[in-house]
């Protein structure tokens, strides 16, 4: 398991950005439309063409509030789920928090940008029969839509969203549904997107003029800048592709830094506008040991 932890910060805002878990997912439903002749040579599928993943989660520090934005994989894993996103190692998400000077415990919000198992079942720990929440004293933060469809999941989306697990947060006394754009805490807001899923949101983070922007799955790599590189998974690939061209295009900025969620290389990045499509540049960062 990465133990490198990345840092950045924005005026008196400090953001870590860390692994939490490798795991893999088919190249296809990955790169949708997009040939596998031409995604192969972004990324080496193996013989069950899969590609490497990596799930990259962002703390945030606000003065008194300490945010995680979604919580990747993490171990509360029944057979089925290792089946399907074949995880190498245990979750990093104690280790990492600790490195950062937090712990489970001192986290005041989680904010998921969706439920997908590889988003949201990092916020369980133990039996995943019967978890507990690991973040027991944070906010879970959540778009109204996406918490309907996934406590509701239909014949499409019923493998990725585990009803149960998720049921334990409400039952915890610990979610907190939004709907619409919302200021969590003061310079953190939540946006909605839609398209990855019905209720999929982004988080943007600002001090001043300077700006960090988490998208999550509408750009989960650097190759899913480019308009037409949409995942099969996504239930609304048109929506995904419009938000996209109007969201980049914003963050084409010397004052925007991007996270990227899954992305193998790239945590940290600026968009360079080239000929034809986006590009990114790595941030260069503190790094800390974990």
């Amino acid at each position: 398991m990465e133990k490198t932890i990345q840092t950045v910060r924005l005026g008196s805002i400090y953001i870590g950005g860390f692994v939490e878990s490798h795991f893999a997912l088919d190249g296809g439903a990955m790169f949708g439309v997009v040939p596998k002749v031409m995604w192969q040579k972004l990324l080496k599928p193996d013989e069950e063409n899969r590609v490497p993943m990596l799930a990259n989660l962002f703390y945030v520090k606000v003065g008194e509030y300490q945010l995680l934005l979604d919580t990747g994989l993490g171990d509360a894993l029944s057979e089925f789920d290792r089946k399907v996103y074949a995880p190498r190692g245990e979750s990093n998400v104690g280790p990492a928090l600790t490195a950062l000077g937090s712990s489970p415990e001192e986290i005041t919000h989680v904010v998921f940008t969706h439920l997908h198992t590889d988003h949201s079942n990092g916020a369980f720990v133990g039996n995943p029969d019967d978890p507990d929440l690991r973040f027991p004293n944070a906010k879970h933060v959540v778009q109204k839509d996406e918490w309907e469809d996934a406590v509701n999941p239909n014949e499409r989306t019923g493998a990725v969203y585990l009803v149960p697990r998720l049921q334990k947060i409400e039952q915890n006394g610990r979610l907190e549904l939004v709907d619409g754009d919302v200021e969590i805490v003061p310079g953190v807001t939540v946006r909605k997107t839609g398209g990855h899923t019905r209720g999929h949101q982004g988080v943007e983070v600002r001090s001043g003029k300077e700006r960090f922007v988490y998208y999550a799955d509408i750009i989960p790599t650097r190759f899913h800048l480019k308009g037409p590189y949409v995942a099969a998974v996504d239930l609304f690939p048109l929506d995904t592709m419009k938000f996209k061209r109007a969201f980049l295009k914003d963050c084409c900025d010397d004052r925007t830094i991007v996270g990227f969620d899954h992305d193998t290389e790239v945590m940290f990045g600026r968009l360079v506008q080239k000929e034809k499509w986006m590009d990114v540049v790595p941030v260069d960062t503190v790094t800390v040991p974990a």
